[in-house]
């Protein structure tokens, strides 16, 4: 175990925005009153913390690591929706750039908001920075709380079975954590262990 590392990944606890089913991308809801009660402190080793820069993670990461202040890092927030931020399925449907991009998430980009080749970019930019300074310093345990999508990106990408982005399900109240063999990370190989980690009492998605 000594040449491992453990990276567990952390969806922020649900939001305002969440609870009524609204696009959120870089708009700062909070935390909803559920989503602070359904939050409890993590007892774990974890060593480090690394957190979205926005406030539903940085509150999420002060409830579960209350000992540990997390390092904010703007790389790790959701994709950046544009004008779509803040409005519902509802709102959005009779528009058709809206249809466009449902049908084809991975080429289309929300007006005035962010394509998934730099949402992507920018997230193996901030994990490969992260986990240069943990290895670094010699940390073996870190966390990471982040947004849904986020975390999808890096499951598709180091997890050890190969699934596409939208075939991980990421609910709020939960966590992933993948262990790895040092070298393998370094070499931007996958991980050798998942496992789902639930962090609130009452798991309703």
């Amino acid at each position: 175990m000594d040449d491992n590392l453990v990276v567990t990944l952390f969806r922020h606890g649900l939001t305002f925005a969440n609870e009524r089913k609204a696009y959120l991308g870089w708009t700062d809801s909070a935390l909803s009153r559920k989503g602070k009660e359904q939050l409890s402190q993590i007892a774990d080793d974890v060593q480090a913390v690394f957190s979205s820069d926005l406030t539903r993670c940085i509150d999420t990461a002060a409830i579960l690591f209350p000992k540990i202040p997390a390092i904010k890092k703007r790389e790790f927030r959701e994709i950046h929706f544009g004008a779509w931020e803040g409005k519902t399925y509802q709102a959005l449907q009779d528009d058709s750039d809206y249809q466009n991009w449902l049908e084809q998430p991975f080429t289309r980009t929300p007006p005035g908001g962010e394509n998934y080749e730099k949402f992507a970019d920018r997230i193996q930019s901030g994990w490969e920075a992260c986990m240069d300074e943990v290895m670094s310093q010699g940390v073996k345990r870190t966390a990471i709380v982040t947004h849904g999508g986020v975390i999808r990106y890096l499951l598709m990408k180091f997890a050890p079975v190969e699934r596409a982005f939208w075939e991980w399900s990421v609910t709020h109240g939960t966590g992933w954590e993948l262990t790895f063999k040092t070298d393998d990370l370094r070499r931007g190989k996958r991980c050798i262990l998942l496992q789902e980690v639930h962090i609130t009492a009452n798991h309703d998605g």
